[in-house]
């Protein structure tokens, strides 16, 4: 009975650690989801102005002029690099949790 009663012990131990992870798996989808959305949105924003148009970028507590074809560029390379992040949690969650 006690080789049972460990083997359960285990099991669920087991089994509590991988809730864990699918809950940090879980929460880190979502935040890259949410960036995701934000930067597609900006992307669709910037679609919509002309090419002359001011754009202003936030640092800290300060506004900065930012060229069009430079804001452009950025949104793609985080959109680029979301969407990287988001294979390496699928590939690396799914590899551990599943």
């Amino acid at each position: 009975m006690g080789d049972l009663q460990k083997k359960l012990q285990e099991l669920s131990d087991s089994y509590q650690g991988l809730q864990g992870e699918l809950g940090i798996a879980v929460e880190a989808r979502q935040r890259l989801e949410s960036q995701q959305q934000e930067n597609t949105t900006v992307k669709k924003e910037f679609d919509l102005l002309d090419d002359d148009a001011n754009i202003y970028k936030q640092i800290g507590p300060v506004l900065l002029k930012q060229d069009k074809t430079e804001a452009v560029m950025s949104v793609n390379g985080r959109l680029e690099f979301i969407e990287k992040q988001m294979w390496v949690e699928i590939n690396w969650h799914g590899g551990s949790c599943v």
